[in-house]
């Protein structure tokens, strides 16, 4: 399919309605507080309750916005136009999304007890673009709200679903820093060895590498070689902003060793919608840089009997 046919079938849906249903719960005060609180509004005055209260503005997605269980969740109410939209431009290869922003117009305050509804359009679809990205098309929805039926605002709501960059180029990847203060560990790497340091004055053992204990100060130390053996700690899945040596989705995890210390490398072994907390992974070495290229990095792959 042409680009210009593929559009042409994109704008058929402009005007289509996207979405529609009831909020899943009324305005209502513990939400307002709990907003106030997570926004950093120590006082947030009649939020807490009372005839006056009534919900930040910039609160208004949230009375509509469905669930964990997405556009299954009670109230979610997706069209069934909205979903053959945005299946096309899957298959048109534009299988990622990122939203990009929203406008919103307050025409009423909503207050606790009100019951929101709401109906949403797909207002406007864009002709292909190329972006940072990726190349694909801006997909705006229209949505009116109503507070016990009276009009309360009105939210645009834009997303771009894009065609993914192509593959990273692991020759671009960013080479470590080697100094005086950590030349040794990039010695043991070489010889895929993973080597920490251990104060010899107060027998903390450190990681990344320094001249001197962070605990007593001594800058006396020794090494020590990690098992290889860790767990997950925490981790990011990372989509943007987009480098050329790494291709998104891809995970940098926070592992934790065996030894008690922590370090940051990707995760191999799983995707990552499989990563969790508390995975057990274990140390590996790998050329990093393309053909040719013998400089070689430490990874952590989640253990075989773990991995999905």
């Amino acid at each position: 399919m042409s680009d210009d046919d593929l559009f042409a079938r994109l704008r058929s849906y402009e005007g289509c309605p996207a979405a529609s249903g009831t909020g899943r719960y009324p305005v209502n005060t513990a939400m307002i507080g709990h907003w106030c609180e997570v926004m950093g509004h120590s006082d947030p005055g009649p939020a807490h309750g009372g005839p006056a209260a009534i919900a930040p503005p910039a609160m208004l997605q949230a009375w509509i916005m469905p669930g964990p269980a997405g556009a299954d969740a009670p109230g979610a109410g997706r069209s069934a136009a909205y979903g053959e939209l945005l299946a096309l431009l899957d298959a048109a290869g534009c299988t990622a999304v990122v939203a990009t922003d929203c406008e919103q117009e307050y025409l009423r305050p909503l207050r606790p007890g009100d019951v929101i509804t709401f109906d949403s359009v797909i207002e406007q679809i864009s002709p292909r673009k190329t972006t940072s990205l990726g190349t694909g098309h801006f997909v705006t929805t229209r949505t009116e709200i109503r507070a016990n039926g009276e009009p309360a605002a009105t939210h645009r709501f834009r997303i771009l679903k894009y065609h993914p960059q192509p593959t990273a180029d692991a020759s671009r990847r960013p080479r470590p820093v080697v100094n005086r203060d950590n030349a040794g560990f990039w010695e043991g790497v070489a010889g895929s060895r993973l080597l920490l340091q251990r104060c010899t004055a107060c027998g903390r053992l450190r990681f990344p590498w320094g001249p001197g204990c962070p605990d007593c100060g001594s800058d006396r130390w020794g090494t020590e070689e990690a098992s290889g053996a860790g767990t997950v700690h925490s981790y990011v899945v990372v989509h943007h902003p987009p480098h050329p040596a790494f291709a998104p989705p891809y995970a940098v995890g926070l592992v934790e060793l065996a030894e008690g210390v922590r370090m940051i490398s990707n995760i191999t072994g799983a995707g990552p919608a499989d990563l969790r907390i508390g995975m057990p992974v274990e140390l590996e070495f790998a050329r990093a840089y393309g053909p040719g290229d013998a400089q070689q990095l430490p990874f952590f792959r989640a253990r075989r009997q773990d991995a999905p």
